[in-house]
């Protein structure tokens, strides 16, 4: 842990894992039942994911921004047997308790929480040997529902014996150089899909995981030259945040150890990634995947100084642009980004959007939409589904719609990504107000404090602009491309 300086080995994590499995197996968790976490970046995450991992148990993270009815919906719907949370977020544990109905194992880390017993004291006596009906877990992280609720990405157990290479494991391994001499940054928190995953991959390969509690741009400059970083995975906000620093603080910190530098998530900036080369030479390397699984497209440095703007060409399978019709698109045009290999997942508790994501030959799609070049690498334009991606977080615009067409102000409202400096995209509300009510700054800050006073503040619009009416069509449906359009048009 970069703050603290606290090391765990692998065998300790091995011994802690294994406790974890058997107090799990001992409180009736088994295969295929799930468990959710809600923890902050602590030596511990990593027990209870390779404890869950090794037991054939699901277990989603929850991202702690959220607030007691969000993840109160999450460990609801999710079906949690056990629910493990950090002391530091004991006030929003205590006001889920009426959703944790199936919850017979309430467990919290590094403190107490009124109604759970303390995670340390259950795993205590449990023993350091793997348990004797060891398989496959999966993680299943929560991407957005139709009807704006958060749902599970579900990915089948399958029936290979616990331990063998994971695809990520082996791309990290073969495309990354990831090997037991790595050192590997986290700067993000580890609930969101790509931390974990790639952290508990490069563990697989036996390299050092640095984990940072919290990103700070000068802190993850000065963790690169202690720990020597080889390899690091960022987001484009955090690139802006390093570049912003002083050109002398910046000079300050010998960066010379990194060998690959990866980022995903959000679009970056063409003329962020070439600063960022400037800086770290050519060693950036970019990709373009969902939770879902169902396909993976990667750039190489020298890949995308080629292609500027890429995201990637395919590395399993074939992508597919199809047009509204269901018919492949010529090259440079643009339509749905399909991908005809990968896993098979589906929506937890949602049959709709699972199939919604398929189509009749049985390719999938992430909702985005982008187009090939002559070369076969993929290019993102927008997102059929409009999500917005704010620093690295997903946001799902139709949650926020749905709670601001309540209050009373306002007569219809849609939620937009807008260019932002620092995060890519921040969230706006535009707002057709109530007849009487006022058009001015005291209206917008009211909506927001609405906002912020029932979701969590990442998902809540940072400002609020007026229109005399919402672009629809007599059918109902939002023109939402064109309220688009006035921000992003150049």
């Amino acid at each position: 842990m970069v703050g603290s300086g606290a090391i765990t080995t692998y065998r300790e994590l091995e011994d802690s894992a294994n406790r974890f499995a058997h107090l799990m197996r001992e409180r009736g968790v088994n295969r295929g039942d799930h468990i959710a976490l809600m923890l902050d970046n602590d030596p511990r995450y990593y027990e209870v994911i390779w404890g869950a991992l090794r037991s054939g148990i699901y277990v989603t993270p929850i991202n702690w921004h959220l607030g007691a009815e969000e993840a109160g919906y999450i460990v609801e719907d999710c079906g949690a047997s056990a629910f493990i949370c950090s002391t530091r977020f004991a006030a929003v544990a205590e006001q889920v308790e009426a959703r944790l109905s199936k919850v017979n194992t309430k467990l919290a880390i590094n403190g107490p929480i009124a109604g759970f017993e303390p995670y340390e004291d259950a795993i205590e006596s449990m023993p350091t040997a793997p348990i004797d009906d060891e398989s496959n877990g999966q993680i299943m992280f929560y991407s957005s529902g139709t009807t704006g609720r958060p749902k599970g990405i579900k990915r089948d157990l399958g029936d290979d014996p616990y331990g063998g290479p994971t695809a990520l494991e082996m791309a990290l391994g073969i495309l990354y150089s990831v090997t037991e001499q790595s050192q590997y940054l986290v700067p993000a928190p580890l609930y969101h899909a790509a931390p974990l995953a790639w952290s508990t991959s490069a563990q697989r390969l036996g390299a050092t995981v640095v984990v940072m509690e919290q990103f700070d741009a000068a802190a993850t400059l000065a963790a690169i030259e202690k720990h020597h970083v080889t390899h690091a995975q960022f987001v484009p906000t955090h690139f802006v945040r390093m570049l912003k620093l002083p050109e002398d603080e910046r000079a300050r910190y010998d960066v010379s150890s990194l060998s690959m530098v990866v980022h995903a998530a959000a679009p970056c900036p063409i003329e962020v990634k070439r600063a960022m080369m400037a800086w770290w030479g050519p060693i950036i390397f970019e990709y373009y995947a969902g939770s879902e699984g169902n396909g993976y497209c990667s750039a190489s440095p020298e890949e995308w100084l080629a292609h500027p703007g890429t995201v990637g060409r395919p590395i399993n399978g074939t992508v597919h642009v199809l047009g509204e019709d269901g018919e492949e698109m010529p090259v440079g045009e643009t339509g749905q980004i399909w991908f005809n290999a990968g896993a098979i997942f589906e929506y937890h508790n949602d049959a709709e959007k699972t199939a919604s994501a398929f189509n009749s030959a049985g390719w999938s799609t992430l909702g985005d939409v982008g187009y090939l070049d002559a070369d076969g690498f993929v290019y993102l334009t927008d997102r059929i589904s409009h999500m917005i991606i704010s620093g690295g977080v997903n946001i799902y615009p139709q949650e926020v719609e749905n709670l601001l067409a309540m209050h009373p102000f306002v007569t219809d409202v849609a939620v937009i990504g807008v260019p932002d400096e620092d995060f890519g995209e921040a969230v706006k509300a535009v707002v057709q107000l109530a007849p009487g009510v006022a058009p001015n700054d005291d209206t917008a800050a009211q909506i927001i404090s609405y906002c912020q006073a029932h979701l969590a503040k990442f998902k809540c619009p940072r400002t609020v602009d007026f229109i005399d009416e919402m672009p629809r069509l007599p059918s109902g449906k939002l023109l939402k491309r064109q309220l688009r359009q006035r921000y992003w048009q150049n």
